[in-house]
């Protein structure tokens, strides 16, 4: 089969799926009519997480994937990428010149899927919700800047603002911002398991097993009322703990499509045209690789150490003998795509260098080897993450400097071990919640960031982030956001590593492919159907 590359049309429509599915079963697995697609995201529910798909809870691009089917936002990322266009909504604007004060009408006739109307009052009760709740997991600083929510009649809904925010369009498209049904998200407590309802294209029932689900069936929903169209009736979406397996189930017809995450080794394949079976989109994406830190753990507190390592990475080892032509280096937080990117890291410190590194450590006064170990996560973002980390654990012994180990555990436990502080140094991704560098920035240097990290620049916190979020022209916010990064360059609470593009495998008969993923690795299971293959 031939490989297939996708360049993003700036209008949305160009590529369509040529026939739609038709009507589906209520069983939760393959079926001649329901397509099903593969993942490798693990679904789980632990003590530490006991409610993954809570929207004032979750925060992966897994758990995402199964919100953004299922429940509505105000506004939503289109389909040809730009800015994000009403969704429940009808219409949202900013009413003031200083990006403070945000209106959003309701469309009419809104239902949840068990029949109930939506109102206003709803989407206050759900953006105040996350807000109070206050998951560890970091989601509600997505909505951090909002002061108040105020209801105008039903469907009528004002947001004021603490303080200006051009991003904050984005933020209502994203899943915090779902819109929930009060009798059954209580206010002060997590809902908890594997149950989602909402209004959005489909219906949800989960497979479980014990504290994991297996598989999500999406079933269109009748009563929706929105910006997508439909391609198919049914989607099953089922999880393999391997990218190996989950390629055995494409082969031998048990699934349509494969997402994230496939193996280098899969996708070389297929990239080869050597899969008679399954055709490979690849398409530009924004996931980021990157190392992070405990800057109060005693192995890394000194900025020396941080820098030293920032000195000795070769990122081009670590994607010519891991990744390939599917990755590229990163020298900042922000990918190169984005408006606002500065190759800051690379400006700073060059090609890698041992006898920087070691005057680095010596100028502070650091004793060599620094011992410390880095962990990463052995079943979040696919099998390479092993041999991309044995790769760094080379490069910096290597240097007669660091005396690394390197430590791996699956997501259900890497996670909260991470949030706890228990890690010095670990290996993360970053799937973005919208494509703006803000979110590239603010997520792990403001207060209350997602990992939890101790680092605090005031500068950043209370200057920059601010004056960036003013500009709606985001041109005019490069300067501010290239400071931002220069800092992160200086202070090295964080590493990038590389950014990678995204890649959907489907048999032939499946049409959508190139719209099943946006720029932000967002399901658009919504896209596929069947038909002629394009």
């Amino acid at each position: 089969m031939n490989r297939k590359t996708l360049v993003l049309p700036a209008v949305a429509g160009l590529l369509t799926p040529i026939l739609a599915a038709c009507g589906g079963s209520d069983d939760g697995g393959k079926s001649d009519d329901a397509i099903t697609v593969g993942t490798t995201d693990q679904f789980v529910a632990t003590s530490d997480a006991p409610a993954p798909l809570d929207p004032a809870f979750a925060y992966d691009v897994g758990s995402w994937n199964i919100l953004r089917q299922t429940q509505q936002t105000l506004m939503t990322q289109p389909k040809g990428e730009g800015q994000p266009v009403p969704e429940a909504a009808e219409s949202c604007a900013f009413t003031d010149s200083g990006n403070e004060r945000y209106v959003c009408k309701l469309r009419d006739g809104l239902k949840f899927s068990n029949g109930d109307e939506i109102t206003a009052a709803d989407v206050k009760y759900s953006i105040e919700r996350v807000l109070h709740i206050n998951a560890d997991t970091g989601v509600a600083a997505l909505l951090n800047t909002i002061d108040t929510v105020e209801t105008q009649g039903a469907r009528d809904i004002v947001f004021h603002l603490k303080t200006a925010d051009a991003t904050f369009p984005f933020k209502l498209s994203t899943p915090p911002s779902s819109i929930v049904d009060p009798k059954l998200y209580p206010k002060d407590s997590l809902r908890k398991g594997f149950n989602v309802d909402g209004s959005g294209p489909y219906t949800f029932k989960g497979t479980i097993a014990g504290d994991s689900m297996s598989a999500a069936t999406f079933t269109k929903n009748p009563s929706y009322k929105g910006s997508v169209t439909l391609s198919n009736q049914k989607v099953v979406l089922r999880s393999y703990k391997t990218a190996d397996q989950m390629g055995v189930a494409i082969d031998k017809g048990d699934i349509d499509v494969m997402t994230r995450n496939m193996s280098p080794a899969q996708i070389q394949k297929l990239d080869a045209g050597s899969d008679k079976n399954a055709a490979i989109v690849d398409m530009p994406g924004m996931e980021i690789r990157y190392l992070a830190f405990n800057t109060d753990a005693p192995t890394v507190k000194s900025k020396a150490v941080r820098q030293a390592m920032a000195q000795l990475i070769n990122r081009d080892e670590i994607i010519s003998k891991v990744y390939g032509t599917q990755a590229a280096p990163l020298y900042s937080l922000v990918p190169a795509s984005l408006t606002g990117h500065s190759n800051s890291f690379f400006n700073k410190y060059g090609p890698p260098s041992a006898d920087k590194a070691r005057d680095l450590l010596t100028r502070a006064g650091i004793t060599t080897p620094v011992k410390l170990t880095l962990h990463y996560t052995t079943d979040h973002y696919g099998s390479a993450t092993k041999q991309e980390f044995e790769i760094l654990q080379q490069q910096l012994n290597g240097s007669g400097l660091f005396d690394v180990t390197i430590q791996g555990a699956p997501w259900a436990k890497f996670r909260p071990a991470e949030l706890k502080g228990e890690y010095d140094a670990f290996g993360m991704g970053w799937f973005p919640d919208f494509p703006d560098a803000d979110n590239f920035l603010a997520p792990f240097l403001d207060k209350d960031n997602v990992l939890k990290s101790p680092y605090t620049n005031t500068s950043v916190q209370r200057t920059w982030i601010p004056e960036s979020r003013r500009e709606a022209d985001r041109l005019d916010a490069a300067k501010t956001l290239t400071e931002i990064q220069d800092a992160v360059a200086e202070d090295v609470p964080l590493i990038p590593l590389w950014q990678g593009k995204q890649y959907v495998a489907a048999r032939d008969d499946i049409t959508g492919i190139s719209y099943a993923l946006n720029s932000t690795s967002t399901l658009q299971l919504w896209e596929l159907g069947r038909g002629v293959s394009s």
